[in-house]
């Protein structure tokens, strides 16, 4: 038996699935996102070059786009490892995050400050300082705790002094 007759003459689905995972990878690697495969055929050229061409390796090619049930972005080009469910979860969390008018910052500048009260009036308090004038721009939240409530300020000194003048003993 001779090289060529051991040889396939096309790839499987699951070789072709490899390629083509490889090519979207690469492509986002060198432009930051798929800007040229929208179908099957759009593959063609790089199969092509590595096998003959064949009505059949067209159709394993298809074969393979299919099996892999890649979603596709707004203008109809592949995204490569996410699903369908994928896509749409990030769709309904950018939906969200736009309608709660969410902003990602750093908290860096700010330090906690921890105030310790009592279990009984915890989740009042909160809600209370939440809500008041006295507090508003004094911190950037708060969260109760099993001890109290922690508070995330940029000045915990001032901070500080302002609950201690509250705090009667």
């Amino acid at each position: 038996m001779d090289k060529t007759t051991s040889l396939r003459k096309n790839p499987s689905r699951e070789t072709c699935e490899g390629i083509i995972k490889r090519i979207l990878m690469t492509e986002i690697l060198e432009n930051g996102k798929n800007e040229h495969f929208r179908t099957a055929a759009d593959f063609m050229n790089y199969f092509e070059s590595l096998y003959p061409s064949s009505n059949a390796l067209t159709k394993q090619v298809q074969r393979a786009i299919k099996s892999l049930n890649m979603p596709k972005d707004e203008f109809g080009y592949f995204i490569p490892n996410k699903t369908a469910e994928q896509l749409e979860h990030e769709k309904e969390l950018q939906y969200l995050f736009d309608k709660a008018d969410a902003e990602v910052f750093s908290m860096e500048e700010y330090k906690p400050l921890f105030l310790r009260v009592s279990s009984e009036t915890r989740s009042y308090l909160v809600h209370v300082l939440e809500n008041s004038p006295l507090f508003e721009d004094k911190f950037l939240t708060l969260q109760e705790t099993a001890n109290g409530i922690i508070f995330y300020t940029k000045n915990p000194s001032h901070l500080e002094i302002l609950l201690n003048s509250l705090i009667v003993r």
